[in-house]
């Protein structure tokens, strides 16, 4: 795994500061340990530093063709690399290297844009093709691997695989977009295409961009979208479904094994990791190595489950149970992340990040399984949520419902089935106003609670919630499962899951593979019915059902626990000095977005324990930490 930058002329051939390019690929330098290297042109400046995991040796980038016309740099791995070289080959191209980079520059020799179509993996890669003096800037399908751009008022177009690299080749940080503020607070992420800084953004994941020289800027183009199925698929043959599900995973998991580093995998103790490991085990010659992180506290630890797997697959496992340090934690986050991130659960991710370097330099993990297969308890909430609309007339959700949300008591701390408040409020929206509310941080009362009047007003009615209403509209399905599933695919997955992983891994030179993430095993998995994944209360229903032969059956069928930390009761104690001094804080309240004492009432709630405000609380948290990051002088 690596890390990409750079600086192109797209007006004319001026020369490029060599000083300006390596502050920002030094930003890079935890990306990758392994080494360093740049091409510096007439108007065009790249940079990459490197993770080495294939072709140790002959690996080394920029990479360039046998006439040095082309050059690329790139961040990711294509599983299918060999099967292309050999086509390449076969048409009349020589390698030089048996590198997967080089395949980007013979497949971009032989198909230009369309080379995107035939990459099977993870990837983030910048190609500069002198003869025809354009700039190919590609993104993987499901968001993998990050870059950042932007342009320059003098014609300059910047690039990175971080945002904090790409701010290092700017004179001073730009503004905060406004609307990327709204969706941060909304979400705990900013999802694709913006970025936390006005007039700079994220290539969305299965978009590439192509800038040609003297002439008008373009704009990312889409190369792929997954298909959903028709709500006219019915389930038949389960068992059937089931057996193939487990072969195209096993081939998936097989594909993320070539490596000539040494290669583990993530072990949390649920479904979708235990299922990888499994895999890994039947295609490995010597004992997986696997590595989990427990916690002290029992209502957060996993250990036990992992602990199953690893007896039964006799894996080289490796744990430890998390001892955070919260406080010092948080800066360190925000410096990594360098664009606010309220996901607390990158606290542990890191640490296992760390853990597993430890002992390999690839690992693979269960992401993406709950996005693919409908794992989230949201997921099965909202379907019953719009199983009880279709039989209320329109006409009267809102009023019906509205009201009962209106009168119903608020009881955070109450048992969940008695928690009925935000159900009736979701009953009376329609179907994606239901679902934001399902994964706000910030719901309406707590938004004018939280945020100044000056900041919502300055937005001119923009809403979060149109986020996920423009995914929506372009599903093009009316069943309540499947939508929710391809917004989750576009906003949460790339902007949360993946973003956590990726920064976490790569700030400890560890490079993670995901399975479940295999463009092919996700169109197939769109395509089959939702009620092979979601029935009741119960999710993934069809990936339990496949898995049965091959994990214990607690795995499989207990509670689902997540990567999560106690976040509530740190505010409560370790946290609870720096939440004190939050409402306080120069970064804060110079942004002019936070009502103060809006602030303050929900902090001293929090800690009286008359409501549970423990994610919005860790997500302003989290934002005046970047803010602080962001003015700090570079290390």
């Amino acid at each position: 795994m690596c890390g990409i930058s750079g600086i192109v002329d797209i007006v004319a051939r001026r020369s490029i500061d060599p000083d300006r390019l390596a502050r920002i690929n030094g930003r890079l330098a935890h990306r990758g340990p392994d080494g360093e290297g740049r091409h510096l042109a007439a108007g065009i400046g790249l940079g990459h530093r490197r993770l080495a995991i294939i072709d140790l040796e002959g690996g080394k980038q920029p990479l360039y063709n046998e006439t040095g016309d082309v050059v690329v740099v790139y961040n990711g791995e294509l599983y299918n690399f060999a099967a292309l070289r050999d086509e390449l080959i076969r048409r009349g191209h020589h390698f030089a290297t048996r590198s997967d980079t080089e395949v980007i520059v013979h497949a971009w020799e032989e198909w230009q844009e369309a080379c995107v179509h035939r990459f099977r993996g993870m990837f983030a890669f910048a190609l500069w093709d002198e003869t025809r003096q354009t700039l190919f800037l590609a993104r993987d399908r499901l968001g993998e691997k990050p870059v950042y751009y932007t342009h320059t008022p003098d014609g300059l177009f910047l690039f990175a695989s971080e945002l904090g690299a790409l701010t290092a080749g700017l004179s001073a940080p730009p503004a905060l977009d406004l609307e990327a503020v709204e969706e941060y607070f909304a979400f705990g992420y900013v999802p694709d295409p913006k970025s936390i800084y006005a007039g700079i953004r994220k290539l969305p994941p299965a978009h590439h961009l192509s800038l040609r020289r003297g002439e008008p800027a373009g704009e990312p183009v889409c190369y792929w979208d997954v298909a959903l199925a028709s709500p006219s698929l019915q389930a038949t043959d389960e068992r059937r479904v089931a057996e193939e599900l487990a072969q195209r995973l096993a081939d998936a998991t097989r594909m993320r094994m070539v490596s000539d580093v040494p290669i583990g995998a993530f072990l949390s103790g649920g479904v979708d990791s235990s299922g990888v490991v499994a895999f890994m085990a039947q295609n490995s010659h010597s004992p997986v190595r696997t590595c989990s992180m427990g916690s002290a506290d029992p209502s957060f630890d996993e250990r036990e489950f992992a602990l199953q797997v690893a007896r039964r697959y006799a894996t080289d496992h490796h744990e430890e149970v998390v001892c955070l340090d919260a406080t010092s934690l948080i800066d360190r986050l925000a410096s990594l992340y360098s664009e606010p991130f309220a996901d607390s659960s990158a606290l542990p991710t890191y640490l296992v990040s760390q853990l597993a370097r430890r002992h390999v330099t690839v690992a693979l993990s269960g992401d993406g399984g709950d996005e693919v297969f409908g794992g989230y308890r949201r997921h099965a909430f909202h379907v019953k949520e719009e199983a009880v609309k279709a039989t209320v007339p329109a006409g009267l959700r809102a009023p019906l419902f509205g009201t009962l949300g209106r009168i119903y008591p608020r009881l955070d701390r109450a048992p969940r089935w008695l928690r009925a408040k935000a159900t009736f409020e979701s009953l009376a929206t329609d179907a994606v106003g239901g679902y934001f509310r399902a994964v706000t941080l910030l719901p309406e009362a707590q938004r004018t609670q939280l945020l100044t009047r000056d900041f919502t007003q300055a937005l001119g009615g923009y809403r979060a919630v149109e986020v996920l209403r423009g995914h929506a509209a372009r599903a093009g399905v009316d069943d309540p499962l499947a939508r929710v599933l391809y917004i989750d695919l576009k906003t949460w997955l790339p902007g949360g899951m993946l973003t956590k992983v990726d920064r976490a891994s790569m700030a400890s030179g560890l490079e993670v593979r995901a399975p479940f993430l295999d463009h092919e095993l996700v169109s197939w998995a769109a395509s089959l019915p939702s009620a092979l994944k979601v029935r009741g209360l119960d999710g993934k229903l069809i990936l339990k059902k496949s898995l049965e032969p091959y994990l214990p059956h607690p795995v499989l069928y207990r509670a689902k626990k997540g990567f999560s930390i106690p976040i509530a009761r740190w505010m409560r104690g370790a946290l609870a000095t720096r939440l004190d001094g939050l409402a306080t804080s120069p970064a804060l309240s110079g942004t002019h977005l936070i009502n103060r004492r809006g602030l303050e009432q929900m902090i001293a709630d929090h800690k009286r324990g008359v409501a549970d405000h423990s994610r919005i609380l860790w997500s302003v948290m989290m934002f005046d930490a970047f803010l602080q990051t962001a003015r700090a002088p570079a290390s």
